[in-house]
């Protein structure tokens, strides 16, 4: 499975990583799966819903929010085919945290981001039986 974004969408996501910075900014990624390949149609920013001491290190998106997105994307005719976040001052690879609360079939596409700006951005894939992330080829348009 690979992931398509447009590079407008891209940078969304990695401006969105720099002004939320030294916090963790998260979003949705909604869109269509065709032949294997998860098609970005729209990059939806959310609320960090954590306090503020934990959004250093972690994201928690609303439910309410989430079910928000979810239905109004079902009435485009798209679904919620994955989420972004920020790993500030770390690595664009997913952490332990992140493998104990992610689903299966997702993407999730991480954006390393400094002082100095964003820099990797990876997109990973947790297996059906949770035990450990895939990298998923980003394609960038």
């Amino acid at each position: 499975m690979a992931i398509k974004i447009h590079d407008e969408q891209l940078k969304s996501v990695c401006d969105h990583a720099e002004n939320t910075y030294p916090h963790e900014c998260c979003g949705l990624l909604v869109g269509t799966v065709n032949d294997d390949i998860k098609m970005v149609e729209n990059v939806v920013k959310a609320d960090n819903a954590r306090d503020k001491k934990a959004r250093r290190k972690r994201f928690l998106i609303n439910p309410e929010e989430f079910v928000s997105v979810e239905r109004k994307a079902h009435q485009d005719g798209l679904e919620v085919i994955g989420f972004y976040h920020s790993h500030p001052d770390a690595g664009a690879r997913p952490s332990e945290y992140d493998l104990f609360h992610a689903w299966p079939w997702y993407s999730y596409v991480i954006v390393s981001v400094s002082d100095k700006g964003y820099g990797q951005v990876t997109s990973w894939r947790l297996r059906d039986d949770r035990a450990k992330f895939d990298k998923e080829n980003l394609i960038i348009e």
